[in-house]
């Protein structure tokens, strides 16, 4: 996929990412100085969302306002695609109007097939697959604390599109991650074969098992996230016995005592983590969630190729 699109952080170097997120961190530093460079004036975003959204939605909408330009919020119910047009009319219509197209769909598919079409840029908000402007966010964060060639992190749950997107960055970015899910739900085995083959380029150490508390022992970062996403509520029960073991509470962060705790959120509490651990001294679950508008302006800048 060209690399005027954002589908993947796969699809783009290193030196492409660590460009986006030294922009993320200095669009966030100058917002604190009350400073909103008006490099998208005068352009404007189309948002086409099947899922409910806060971060995303209320990151990419603000985050188009702040640097001058102006976001449009569809729903399917809006366009319907499948059903009252196809997605090749819709990529190509939008393309007449709009400058970029952020899409949060189930089906990475369709993502992809918008792309194809679309003589825009297009950027990936979620999908089934992959959620590649989280990961960034999460890079974001990490480097706020620590060098990321030298970080380790270890994320804890289920092996879902957050999971896979984690792996990604990581195995391009050189960082260390140890990834701990049930056999039953391994992150995606293609996502794995690409991360093998791009850590072998940038020196990433990826480890992927079942031991929750072997992958946090030491670590900097212990990640984790719902047990049960959007569309799976119907195994919510058989996820909650598989996932048990994999909690994020005090006794597994006792193998990790100087390591920080993300979450993507939106968090099911006493779930895959505890209200203590959430709330707690080492959470950055929140400045995750701020960084996601300053790393999505970044990548907005990046794929309409303005900015700083």
């Amino acid at each position: 996929m060209s690399s005027k699109h954002f589908l993947s952080v796969a699809d783009h170097s290193a030196e492409a990412l660590l460009a986006m997120l030294d922009r993320a961190a200095e669009l966030k530093r100058l917002l604190a100085k009350g400073e909103r460079p008006q490099t998208l004036q005068g352009r404007t975003l189309a948002m086409y969302f099947e899922f409910p959204s806060l971060r995303t939605h209320v990151t990419f909408e603000a985050g188009m306002a702040q640097l001058g330009g102006h976001a449009i919020f569809l729903t399917s119910d809006h366009i319907g695609i499948g059903t009252r047009e196809s997605a090749k009319d819709v990529a190509l219509s939008l393309s007449r109007w709009v400058d970029v197209l952020v899409a949060r769909t189930q089906s990475h598919a369709l993502v992809e097939e918008l792309a194809e079409v679309a003589s825009i840029p297009v950027v990936n908000a979620l999908t089934d697959l992959l959620h590649p402007c989280q990961a960034m966010a999460d890079l974001m964060t990490i480097a706020e604390r620590k060098p990321l060639r030298e970080a380790t992190v270890a994320y804890v749950g289920d092996g879902n599109n957050v999971a896979n997107s984690l792996i990604l960055a990581a195995s391009v970015l050189g960082l260390g991650l140890r990834v701990a899910t049930p056999a039953s739900h391994r992150p995606t085995v293609h996502v794995l074969r690409r991360a093998e083959d791009l850590a072998r380029a940038s020196g990433a150490r990826i480890e992927v098992g079942e031991d929750p508390a072997e992958a946090v022992r030491g670590v900097d970062f212990v990640y984790t996230d719902v047990w049960t996403s959007m569309g799976q509520e119907s195994e919510s029960d058989t996820r909650r016995a598989v996932f048990r073991p994999y909690q994020v509470n005090e006794a597994l962060l006792a193998h990790a005592p100087d390591a920080w705790v993300m979450h993507d959120l939106p968090a099911h509490r006493g779930e895959e983590i505890t209200d203590e651990v959430l709330d707690g001294p080492r959470s950055i679950v929140f400045d995750q969630a701020e960084n996601r508008l300053h790393a999505q302006k970044a990548v907005l800048e990046a794929v309409l190729e303005v900015g700083g």
